[in-house]
């Protein structure tokens, strides 16, 4: 006669097979969710800094735009040093420019004869304004330039 078996092999009624991970599994899997876990807090925290970088660079543009724009309010007699401000500070946050909380932006104002070798040189000069801060440890600076050109500002007053 032929002995009956069941699914569980050789095994009597009471006894099965113990299903389950082994301790090196278990280590090595929580080692890697661990690796995964460190990583992508890495990338979070990158890209955390890349837009705070960002957010600088924009907030130094604008300033350097706002100064550019100002340029267009003055009358040619007045578009010399002494007259236009040569040294500002601006604050990240326009509504705290009061208090000149968080990062702070130094920045200067150039108005010179523009060197162009023509013979309109003497209605012309060169603006430059250069923005600087600090991102932690990093220096960092922005320069904008542009030519001026008597005829080309208003000659009125609002």
């Amino acid at each position: 006669m032929r002995k009956l078996h069941n699914k569980r092999g050789n095994r009597g009624m009471g006894q099965h097979k113990r299903c389950g991970f082994s301790i090196v599994e278990l280590v090595l899997a929580i080692g890697l969710i661990g690796l995964l876990v460190v990583a992508v807090y890495g990338a979070i925290i990158s890209g955390m800094s890349t837009m705070r970088m960002a957010r600088e660079n924009l907030r130094a543009t604008q300033i350097l735009l706002d100064k550019m724009e100002g340029l267009r309010l003055y009358r040619w007699d007045q578009l010399k040093p002494g007259f236009v401000p040569t040294q500002f500070i601006a604050s990240y946050d326009v509504n705290s420019a009061s208090t000149n909380s968080g990062i702070l932006y130094y920045g200067t104002v150039t108005i010179a004869p523009a060197n162009t070798g023509t013979s309109y040189a003497d209605d012309m000069r060169e603006v430059t304004v250069r923005v600087q801060w600090k991102t932690g440890a990093l220096n960092r600076n922005r320069v904008m330039s542009t030519y001026v050109c008597q005829s080309g500002l208003q000659n009125y007053t609002y």
